[in-house]
């Protein structure tokens, strides 16, 4: 069982060494990079790439560990037992299941994507600790123990919001997407929009790297935003003239794909402004 990237997915060498290690270790591979470089869709393509089924888990700032495992709806029991329902009986028909419930329990081996494990509180994942080293967790309402049929893949996702525990990251493989290369780039959009003329598109990487260099930028556009952009030039056939930008106006065109705060966009019309003051 091994990852080899797939046709809509270009992984490179390091990346698809990092998941078979994660495979081989069986430990929890740790994704980091710049939001956009496509570490959610990683998960997705070593699911269909080992044809498995995988298992999501979007964490937010109000998430909570133990909402993976499982929660005890004891309001709803309680209400249940005044209403005389015989529901009541069995405690586990309170019982609502995780994320990680759901795949320590599936039938066949699944992937389990905990994405943006860094927007939640800082104890999130040391509360996991125990149940992803292990692979089994303990029911306290019902007193079974859950221990997984088959280790599920586990791929976590973090955009360096917060830094994490050691004691976590010692139990993770680490792997950082580094930004695409221009010719990394160039395969990504191949995926994404075959067959552009290569003009347009080397006038256009070229416009977007040097954009991406630009010094005092808060944002950097991402892999996912140029290829917004790509498709919306695509969309307006505009040629490779049509992208020249002159010192009056150094903002590129359908610049709102790319640059997405006002900060930026000022930027780039003070840097105008200084260009057309030094040609004076």
């Amino acid at each position: 069982m091994r990852f080899e990237g797939t046709e809509n997915y270009v992984a490179t060498e390091d990346l698809t060494i990092a998941v078979n290690a994660a495979v081989t270790l069986q430990r929890p591979l740790l994704v980091k990079g710049e939001p956009g470089t496509g570490k959610t869709e990683l998960a997705r393509q070593i699911a269909q790439s080992l044809g498995l089924d995988m298992i999501e888990w979007s964490i937010k700032s109000t998430t909570r560990a133990q909402q993976g495992l499982y929660e005890y709806d004891a309001v709803s029991r309680l209400r249940d037992s005044q209403l005389g329902d015989a529901r009541v009986q069995d405690v586990g028909n309170y019982i609502r299941r995780g994320k990680l419930w759901q795949a320590f329990t599936a039938d066949e081996r699944v992937v389990l994507l905990i994405d943006e494990i860094d927007k939640a509180d800082i104890e999130f994942p040391n509360d996991l600790l125990q149940e992803l080293d292990r692979m089994e967790f303990h029911v306290y309402e019902t007193g079974e123990t859950v221990r997984a049929r088959l280790r599920p893949i586990v791929i976590i996702t973090s955009n360096n919001e917060k830094e994490l525990p050691d004691a976590f990251l010692r139990r993770c493989f680490f792997h950082y997407i580094r930004f695409p290369d221009m010719e990394t780039m160039r395969a990504i959009v191949e995926v994404h929009h075959p067959g552009i003329k290569p003009a347009l598109l080397t006038t256009a990487l070229t416009q977007f790297y040097e954009l991406r260099d630009t010094r005092g930028l808060k944002k950097k556009p991402s892999t996912s935003e140029v290829l917004d952009w790509l498709k919306l030039l695509l969309a307006e056939d505009l040629t490779p003239e049509d992208l020249k930008r002159d010192g009056a106006n150094a903002l590129p065109r359908l610049h709102g794909a790319l640059l997405k705060n006002e900060q930026d966009v000022h930027l780039f019309e003070k840097l105008a402004f200084m260009a057309r003051g030094q040609r004076r």
